[in-house]
């Protein structure tokens, strides 16, 4: 399955752009891939969207006027174009918070969403 809206020639919003400055104490492990997808979640008592910036195996960081904190949950979508339904987070934890830019780290997935998960990667990988 190929992602669409990945390719430079693409007129879809999904462009790539340089990475806005993260955080010095950065833990990542697995390599990230830029990209702007729209995403939602909810909490608890909250709900937001926002654009998801780069995404990696083991999470995203995203851009959003919703006001978060760090060690908080809340289920994420990724709207990725090409996929027929958004990828599901069923849980994820804000790692950092920077003004109106946040990291998550997925902590749950359904085994059928981490599969999808792995197909964006790759797709984003070859357009790289």
């Amino acid at each position: 399955m190929r992602v669409s809206g990945t390719s430079k020639s693409s007129p879809v919003p999904t462009t790539r752009q340089k990475p806005l400055k993260v955080p010095p104490d950065e833990r990542r492990i697995e390599p990230r891939f830029t990209t702007q997808f729209r995403s939602t979640f909810s909490g608890l008592h909250q709900e937001g969207q926002g654009r998801a910036l780069d995404l990696s195996q083991g999470g995203c960081r995203i851009e959003s006027e919703m006001c978060v904190a760090e060690g908080q949950t809340f289920e994420c979508r990724l709207h990725v174009p090409g996929l027929d339904w958004p990828l599901r987070i069923d849980q994820a934890v804000v790692r950092w918070v920077q003004g109106m830019t946040f990291g998550i780290a997925f902590v749950q997935l359904r085994p059928e969403e981490r599969s999808k998960l792995r197909i964006v990667i790759k797709d984003l990988q070859q357009d790289e």
